[in-house]
């Protein structure tokens, strides 16, 4: 089990490809060239907010809104404490973040097999990119052989140059982002005495899954039960695992089949649980 805590992460700002300020505390990452490799971060609009245009990625995003409530669309909101899927090749926005807006992402590869390009992959590529034109409002400008002047997303003009490869996008699975609203979940008892689950929804072929576990005090759950990676987010409460003790804001990463990782409520616990798409 690999363990990423808030506290212990400092910010930086990330989306040079975009427009306003956006400050990340990346908790957890995967693995490079995996098509499993994620990142899983916390995010802040800063002063100004943060704003980006219709667009569209090769790879799956998970939103849970910390505080406030998140644009994703014309009149389309994810409203705090809501969970919204973003799968892979599904066009979403314009989003316009206000300043404060705080959200949990997590990054990963989607059904397709493409992957997933990290942080620190985009954010090194961006600096090459602007050595040779710009971004504005989310678009890269450069000037071609002739002298003229050419555009495209951002996003897409960053994979090209790191992977050395036009980006493609699998045939889209479904056709809007999944906005999830948990309070309208009922819970439901799952394996030891105390422990309540609400899976929120399974999607694609591959079984990716996301819901929540809830754990009266003294609860024991047993993490990594799973025939893939899974990824806990603790949003409320506190737990033990061995003589570690771990509060809100605290990632936790579980391989396939690692369990069960005994998990003990201190007090009443919340996590947002992700099991990853099956390869």
């Amino acid at each position: 089990m690999r363990v990423g805590k808030a506290a212990d992460t400092n910010s930086e700002m990330v989306g040079t490809m975009r427009e306003g300020k956006l400050a990340q505390k990346h908790l957890l990452f995967g693995e490079d060239g995996s098509p499993n490799n994620y990142d899983l971060n916390m995010g802040r609009a800063g002063s100004g907010g943060w704003r980006t245009p219709r667009h569209r990625h090769n790879f799956d995003q998970i939103r849970y809104v910390i505080k406030g409530v998140l644009p994703y669309g014309e009149n389309q909101f994810l409203k705090q404490g809501w969970v919204g899927y973003f799968p892979e090749s599904v066009p979403y926005g314009p989003q316009d973040r206000s300043e404060g807006l705080e959200t949990l992402v997590l990054q990963l590869g989607g059904a397709s097999g493409f992957g997933y390009l990290s942080v620190a992959q985009r954010e090194a590529t961006n600096a090459i990119l602007n050595e040779k034109g710009e971004f504005r409002k989310g678009l890269y400008y450069w000037k071609d052989e002739n002298g003229n002047e050419q555009s495209m997303d951002g996003s897409d003009a960053c994979f090209e140059h790191a992977t050395g490869r036009k980006l493609q996008f699998a045939e889209p699975r479904y056709t809007d982002v999944i906005a999830m609203n948990p309070d309208a979940f009922d819970w439901l008892p799952e394996g030891s005495e105390g422990v309540s689950v609400k899976w929120l929804g399974t999607f694609t072929e591959r079984n990716m899954r996301i819901g929540f576990v809830r754990l009266d005090a003294n609860a024991v759950f047993g993490a990594g039960q799973h025939p893939s990676l899974q990824v806990l987010y603790l949003t409320k409460g506190r737990l033990a695992v061995g003589n570690d003790e771990y509060g809100p804001e605290t990632g936790f990463e579980l391989l396939a089949n690692e369990g069960p990782v005994a998990m003990r409520a201190l007090e009443p616990t919340e996590l947002l649980c992700v099991v990853f798409p099956q390869f």
